[in-house]
């Protein structure tokens, strides 16, 4: 059990100076990865704490992901929990800003979006771009960190994380969810990542990870607030069908040129009203 650990400020300030050049220069768009960042113990506990998917979980399966997830702490390990929170802690925040140079860096204890990301074999979480707002919090989105959990991984498996360029012509970085793998990256509207491909793990395996989003305060008044933006590869006529029937103009125009004052008070209505 890792009751006892804790980050520490001096091992990650050293991996802030040694890694944010890395993270500054990285293509096809500001990442790092960092292997063996947890102490051994402490990923051991972790890899066999890890649960199985129930109905508890959220399971996606749609033409763009086959995945489950768990964000609600009380469902998780304790082995796990405290992990979780030490990500949402000030001294990895710290680590984060001094990493990338984004300075008043929140964590978001609801975990929304993050927490425990578990794919089974033939799942899939096809290119996108996140998110780029709190739903209800009305913060930017600025920072993904993914911790891989997946010991003895074959490369054969699949699961890779694949970094993309802006216009989606080329891949860029391709990364083995390698157990004790943190990758960090920056989140913006053209940080186009997934792992498209069907998982080919045996029956019995599957890719397992946690997620943490980070935020900074909202940086301009007009801002166009979007969802989940899928993005088909070359080679993915199909998929490239599905994304334009999803696309609505006129609406993507509203929310661009709505202030972001104005949509936090329509959303603050709308809680109201349905209490």
């Amino acid at each position: 059990m890792p009751g006892s650990f804790f980050f520490e400020r001096s091992r990650l300030e050293a991996l802030a100076s040694r890694y944010s050049r890395d993270f500054a220069t990285a293509q096809p768009f500001p990442h790092v990865v960092i292997d063996d960042f947890l102490p051994p113990d402490v990923i051991k506990s972790l890899v066999e704490a890890y649960p199985e998917t129930t109905s508890a979980w959220t399971r996606f399966d749609n033409t763009f992901e086959v995945k489950s997830t768990q964000r609600d702490e009380e469902a998780m390990p304790e082995a796990v929990r405290l992990v979780v929170q030490q990500f949402n802690g000030q001294v990895f925040l710290e680590f984060l800003e001094r990493l990338t140079g984004i300075e008043g860096l929140l964590a978001d204890p609801g975990l929304t979006g993050g927490g425990m990301h578990q794919i089974s074999r033939g799942g899939w979480l096809k290119v996108h771009a996140d998110f780029n707002e709190h739903a209800h919090l009305h913060v930017d989105r600025r920072l993904n960190a993914l911790l891989y959990l997946n010991e003895d991984w074959d490369d054969s498996y699949g699961g890779h994380l694949e970094l993309w360029n802006r216009d989606m012509s080329a891949m860029g970085a391709r990364i083995a969810p390698i157990a004790n793998r943190l990758v960090v990256f920056a989140t913006t509207r053209t940080s186009y990542h997934g792992h498209p491909d069907p998982l080919a793990c045996p029956p019995e395996r599957s890719r397992r990870s946690l997620a943490w989003y980070y935020y900074t305060a909202p940086r301009r008044a007009f801002k166009w607030r979007h969802s989940t933006l899928f993005q088909a590869r070359p080679d993915e006529p199909e998929v490239a069908q599905r994304v334009r029937a999803g696309r609505h103009p006129g609406r993507d125009l509203v929310l661009r040129l709505t202030p972001v004052a104005l949509k936090n008070r329509y959303e603050s209505i709308r809680r109201q009203a349905r209490r």
